[in-house]
């Protein structure tokens, strides 16, 4: 006889449950169980005691109220070697239960569908958290299991030993324990948002499932996983679909992530080259083979090992500029099957499929620091024209607000200080993540070179001096978009209109640390 006497089954995922509540019976355990889980082991030709019987109280309030008795948590939570909690369940006549294999309702994928609030509320388990909470915190006596996944390895045990390893039960409480964080996480970021709706409520719960393990982090000595939210949106990297090539990497995941934020910006076909998390090419036409030609144009040693998406369809003219250079990874939302074949030729070459029809506006951004996070909502300001103030003598044209308002967008996904130059809806130099705003603006103007003549400079900030607006003038830059706000905005002005530079203020900023 094994040291487990008495189980109590009660389960929303009945994955498996009948082979363990065989292998249980054979064993010679009494099986308690409830609703819709006792009729399944009932079914199944095996013995089980219905929950009401075992307690002598009906299930009542539609099934509500069934396991949160003292005869069931007195069996649960007594300490099986405390003098006066062996008397007390004697004086009250309660049987100790040794295992409980509990899973709850399925409140995840009730919300997930986007259900009315009554049946999100009503997918809101009380008895079970309950249950696995007094399982877990008593685990010494008592094995309590969550997942499936777990019924063969406590067999296998209670076979071998006639009781469950105290190793094994430390684990499954712990499991039992992240069960609970989850799922109590979720109710609390459902109920926030229906009820509260605080943006930044007092306490935040955050809960993510590892979705899988990457040969290593940043570097090759660093460790590295990937978590995803519960619940996400179609366009979501952790969504992409590997159609071709090995797993991602961590720093794939990074630079993917930056690619198709940037590309959702676009309506236009569009395509993005990113390299260490920076885009170095961007580009926009009316054909998906020239916006891509025109984005690998803009930095051609830097799109060598990059990630490039695509917000159309690949075509086989875009795949044969593809297979020219190495890349690492390829997002595109579909792909011709002959550009598909081709680009398979590409040895090493990762090739996602994901959806980027659905615009991720709203959202929350985390960053971890030392002791504590930082969380603000998403940068999903997006430029109107009639938020734009015209400041200098010159006036832009109507095209060319059209192309520094395409420039705007993309310096937004750049790191700061960050300077863009566009031509004809294209990047042709972009300066990253200096300490002063000059010195990137002169790494993109010398990286447009004679390109520059006749484009536009976005900047994510203002320009603290007139030197970059001098240097702009020097390079033949026709108009500038900037925050303004500097405390030299009047001499950044006074300079403009003597270079003769049509200069706009935002009025809005696009630090990215």
């Amino acid at each position: 006889m094994s040291e487990i006497k008495t189980a109590l089954i009660s389960v929303s995922d009945k994955k498996g449950i009948e082979e363990f509540a065989r292998e249980l019976q054979e064993l010679g355990v009494k099986i308690i169980s409830t609703g819709g889980t006792y009729k399944k082991i009932k079914e199944a030709g095996l013995k089980v005691i219905p929950i009401e019987e075992f307690t002598n109280f009906p299930e009542i309030m539609d099934g509500r109220v069934k396991t949160l008795h003292p005869k069931i948590h007195g069996g649960i939570l007594a300490v099986r070697n405390n003098a006066l909690h062996q008397k007390q369940m004697k004086e009250n006549s309660i049987e100790g239960i040794d295992l409980v294999a509990v899973n709850l309702y399925p409140f995840k994928e009730t919300i997930a569908k986007n259900s009315p609030l009554e049946e999100c509320i009503e997918n809101i388990d009380i008895g079970g958290p309950t249950l696995i909470r007094a399982a877990a915190k008593n685990y010494e006596d008592v094995t309590v299991i969550v997942d499936p996944q777990d019924y063969e390895r406590v067999i296998k045990e209670l076979k071998e030993n006639k009781k469950v390893l105290l190793e094994t039960k430390r684990i499954l409480a712990a499991k039992a324990f992240q069960l609970i964080a989850e799922y109590d996480a979720l109710i609390a970021q459902y109920l926030n948002r229906e009820f509260l709706q605080e943006e930044f409520p007092e306490k935040i719960a955050l809960t993510y499932e590892k979705m899988q393990e990457c040969r290593y982090g940043e570097n090759p000595h660093q460790k590295g996983f990937v978590y995803r939210e519960p619940i996400t949106k179609e366009s979501d990297i952790v969504n992409a679909k590997i159609l071709w090539g090995k797993e991602m990497s961590f720093n794939n995941f990074l630079d993917a992530h930056s690619s198709i934020e940037l590309l959702k910006e676009f309506e236009e076909p569009t395509a993005v080259i990113v390299k260490h998390n920076n885009p170095c090419g961007v580009a926009s036409s009316k054909e998906l083979s020239e916006a891509f030609q025109k984005a690998y144009e803009c930095d051609p040693v830097s799109a060598f090992g990059g990630i490039i998406a695509l917000n159309r369809p690949l075509d086989l003219k875009t795949a044969e500029k593809i297979i020219s250079f190495f890349n690492e990874a390829v997002i595109a939302p579909g792909f011709e099957e002959k550009a598909l074949e081709l680009i398979k030729t590409k040895k090493n070459l990762r090739i996602l499929e994901l959806n980027l029809n659905s615009k991720k506006i709203k959202g929350m951004e985390f960053k971890k620091i030392s002791g504590g996070l930082l969380l603000e909502d998403k940068d999903s300001h997006e430029m109107k024209k009639e938020e734009l103030k015209f400041v200098s003598q010159k006036k832009p044209s109507e095209k060319e607000i059209g192309e520094l308002l395409y420039a705007w967008k993309i310096v937004k996904h750049i790191k700061s200080n960050a300077i863009v130059v566009t031509k004809e809806k294209a990047a042709i130099g972009i300066g990253i993540g200096q300490t002063n705003r000059v010195l990137s603006a002169r790494i993109a103007l010398e990286q447009a070179g004679e390109k520059a003549r006749n484009a536009v400079i976005a900047s994510d900030g203002f320009f603290p001096f007139k030197d970059s607006i001098e240097l702009a003038g020097k390079f033949g830059i026709k108009a500038v978009i900037e925050p303004g706000g500097s405390l030299n905005d009047k001499e950044v002005i006074e300079e403009a209109d003597r270079q003769g530079i049509a200069l706009v203020f935002t009025g809005i900023r696009h630090f990215k640390h």
